[in-house]
């Protein structure tokens, strides 16, 4: 029996993707699962989210929200913790993915962007600190290229580097309850955020800089992301580097 047997879980961004495989794989360990989605556009993909999760045999509820508003983190949590009774286990992967010249940047959408990456987990972090039982979990995904000397990705990347210095104070602050707080730093990942942004040719050099000659999947970040919860809750306060040696620190 998995030690996180009966325990409950809020995933952000929890839909589909790599939030979605890490609502099902908490399921698989005996998770009850709130799954957060952002928008319309996504409520098909949180619905078969739900019943997977509900197949798993544990509950499921879903929650829309735009989490850049800290409101609405609020009523993610009151939502699982009138579901569940309580919230163990929180991981955040909201994000957003800009590629371009600082000189073409326009406020908005630095503004987008730190919105997204920095303001919202933010709030999450409050929030999950606030709201979660004692010796729970807490889970943020941010970039591997917070390690990486390169162009194009001011935002993305200066967005997310907020995240590790929130996780650090979080880490401080709640360790005291017993609640772990990470980040987990993948490579660019296989997934339909990531091609956009990316001309073919530099899609073949970002693979041939990890092992395998390969991007890193979703399959590699969710069972860390579990791990995280369960068997690693020592690690504490750290940046997890989860890429195939695409950057190392």
């Amino acid at each position: 029996m998995s030690k996180l047997e009966g325990k409950s879980a809020v995933v952000a961004a929890g839909a589909k993707n790599l939030g979605g495989l890490i609502s099902t794989t908490l399921a698989s360990r005996g998770v009850n699962v709130a799954v957060h989605y952002n928008s319309a556009s996504t409520e098909a993909d949180a619905d078969k989210t739900v019943a997977a999760v509900q197949d798993a045999g544990v509950k499921a509820v879903k929650v829309q929200g735009d989490l850049t508003v800290p409101a609405n983190v609020e009523k993610l949590f009151d939502t699982a913790i009138d579901a569940f009774g309580g919230v163990d286990i929180a991981i955040n992967t909201v994000g957003k993915v800009l590629r371009k010249p600082i000189a073409e940047t326009t406020e908005a959408e630095y503004d987008s962007m730190f919105d997204i990456n920095s303001k919202a987990a933010y709030f999450f972090l409050q929030q999950a600190g606030k709201r979660l039982n004692d010796n729970g979990s807490i889970t943020t995904i941010v970039t591997s290229l917070l390690a990486a000397y390169t162009d194009g990705y001011s935002t993305y990347a200066g967005s997310k580097s907020p995240v590790e210095h929130f996780t650090r104070a979080a880490s401080k602050e709640f360790g005291v309850r017993g609640i772990n707080v990470n980040n987990i730093a993948p490579g660019p990942m296989d997934t339909p955020f990531f091609y956009p942004e990316e001309t073919p040719e530099r899609v073949e050099f970002h693979k041939s800089q990890a092992m395998g000659n390969r991007l890193t999947d979703i399959g590699d970040i969710a069972p860390l992301a579990v791990f995280l919860a369960d068997e690693g809750h020592w690690i504490n306060g750290q940046t997890l580097f989860t890429n195939g040696g695409y950057t190392t620190r």
